[in-house]
């Protein structure tokens, strides 16, 4: 047998099981991964409580749970090229990376990815990558940052958002993130200058980059792209992911809008030591409710890891 978180139903964490179910194995053009660790996003626990956005993605009910992970391949069926049994891997897969084994088609068909993961980067960091490095990318990107430029970034002490602050700076730009007071020395020890949400950011902001603020990026609802606006920063150096309307020229972007090759980018970045991936707190797959209700508070300093 094998173990699989499943979604039973829509809601909280109390909607979600882990289940005994039979041991998938890999056939023709298929790997078999044995998870070692999945990464969660807000995205996993709003397809578990949200109707219409799992609809919108094509999740039926039950379903499986979470996108990110990281582990080993330890079945190759026939006709497979590119991936050998005991191959590092880490990837992302629609609703179903929290189990113990994963069988996959190769190559995978978009949006889900899966890469080699190099040597050096452990399982926990690797399945912290693929959606946030994704969305961090296309959210700096849609900016342009280069060196003088002050980015505000909002919402820059959670998993996307300590991404796309430091892949800013290695732009050369200086980046203030706004996060609770809790957080500050957290985005200090990253180089970002911390900046608190709230009514008033954008004097706060202007108290902080007298010279201006020239680009922004909100990763948590509409408040920075109002502060930015407010500040004068032209809408096509703003970006937002978060979903809904934005004003007109700014930037609605996502993972999607990004070349998954990006992602060796910052895996490049992580082995020279020039990007952190700060992990928050791991659970086991028999803490899956208590990962999902901890990562649904938004208050943790980076990602949050399920190890089946």
């Amino acid at each position: 047998m094998s173990r699989a978180v499943v979604r039973e139903g829509f809601g909280g964490p109390e909607v979600l099981h882990v289940r005994d179910v039979a041991e998938p194995h890999a056939g023709r053009g298929e790997v078999r991964v044995r998870v070692r660790a999945v990464g969660l996003n807000p995205l996993d626990w709003q397809l578990a409580s949200a109707p219409g956005l799992a609809a919108a993605f094509g999740v039926p009910t039950p379903s499986g749970f979470g996108c990110d992970l990281a582990g080993v391949v330890d079945e190759v069926g026939p006709g497979v090229a590119g991936f050998a049994a005991g191959d590092r891997v880490y990837g992302g897969v629609l609703a179903r990376a929290a189990a113990d084994h994963l069988v996959l088609p190769v190559p995978l068909p978009a949006p889900d990815v899966l890469f080699h993961t190099p040597d050096g980067i452990g399982d926990d960091t690797a399945a912290a990558l693929p959606t946030p490095g994704l969305t961090a990318v296309a959210a700096v990107d849609a900016v342009r940052p280069r060196p003088g430029d002050i980015v505000l970034i909002g919402g820059a002490a959670g998993g996307v958002g300590v991404l796309a602050a430091q892949i800013a700076r290695l732009r050369g730009a200086t980046v203030l993130g706004t996060a609770s007071p809790g957080t500050f020395d957290f985005l200090r020890g990253l180089g970002v200058v911390p900046v608190a949400y709230g009514p008033g950011l954008a004097d706060r902001a202007t108290a902080l980059a007298p010279g201006g603020v020239s680009a922004a990026i909100d990763l948590f609802g509409t408040e920075t792209v109002d502060a930015a606006l407010t500040l004068g920063v032209p809408p096509d150096r703003i970006s937002s992911v978060a979903g809904g309307p934005t004003p007109a020229g700014v930037h609605a972007t996502g993972a999607h809008a990004a070349d998954p090759r990006a992602l060796e980018q910052i895996t490049d970045a992580i082995l020279a030591g020039t990007v952190t991936v700060p992990i928050a707190e791991s659970f086991s797959i028999d803490q899956v409710r208590d990962a999902v209700a901890r990562q649904a508070e938004r208050h943790t300093h980076g990602k949050i890891v399920v190890r089946p």
